[in-house]
């Protein structure tokens, strides 16, 4: 397999911070982080260069941290909660998945990718979460995450009548022939 030396532009969470230099294969450089601009080769000349824009960069770095960690603190106190139809067991119809959990965080003003919010797989039953979700690479915040049935599903469910029975095929010749013999009787009344 035919591996490129690259200098990365930006963060990537599986290669490397920004400003490292990093072997890959040939084809993900080509086909991915040079086109995306997360990453050029690493000449002698692009090294130097940042090299220079290596302060740039660790301010720009500290900066983003900082401003991460305010976010943090600020998003410390959310808690998200989510109502979904659940069976009984409390398994849901569908589940909750990073894209509710970002359109909600959306919807209290903190506007977060989905992508940076780390869910193993969706969640599937009620009960109590932690998600986790990353505002920079070394910022990590933690929100717990509440999902309950439907209060309507419920009551639903209690309201429900049990199922009636089957009648024997006796009791359903039984029941025929009864209102044939009471029409009977009512013309015999009748004279």
């Amino acid at each position: 397999m035919a591996s490129t030396t690259v200098l990365l532009r930006e963060d990537i969470d599986t290669l490397g911070g920004r400003g490292e230099v990093v072997k890959v294969r040939s084809g993900y450089a080509r086909n991915y982080l040079l086109p995306q601009g997360l990453a050029t080769l690493a000449t002698k000349g692009n090294v130097r260069q940042i090299e220079k824009e290596r302060e740039a960069l660790l301010k720009k770095a500290a900066v983003e941290r900082a401003t991460a960690e305010a976010q943090r603190d600020q998003m410390g106190v959310i808690e998200l909660s989510f109502q979904r139809k659940a069976g009984e067991g409390g398994t849901l119809f569908g589940s909750v998945t990073s894209m509710d959990i970002a359109e909600a965080l959306n919807a209290k003003g903190y506007e977060i990718d989905r992508r940076k919010i780390t869910l193993r797989d969706a969640i599937k039953e009620t009960g109590e979460y932690t998600v986790k979700v990353k505002l920079h690479r070394d910022v990590v915040l933690e929100v717990p995450v509440t999902v309950t049935a439907e209060v309507g599903e419920e009551a639903a469910v209690e309201a429900k009548p049990a199922k009636k029975s089957r009648k024997t095929k006796a009791e359903t010749e039984e029941a025929v022939e009864e209102p044939a013999a009471e029409p009977a009787k009512e013309e015999s009344a009748a004279e």
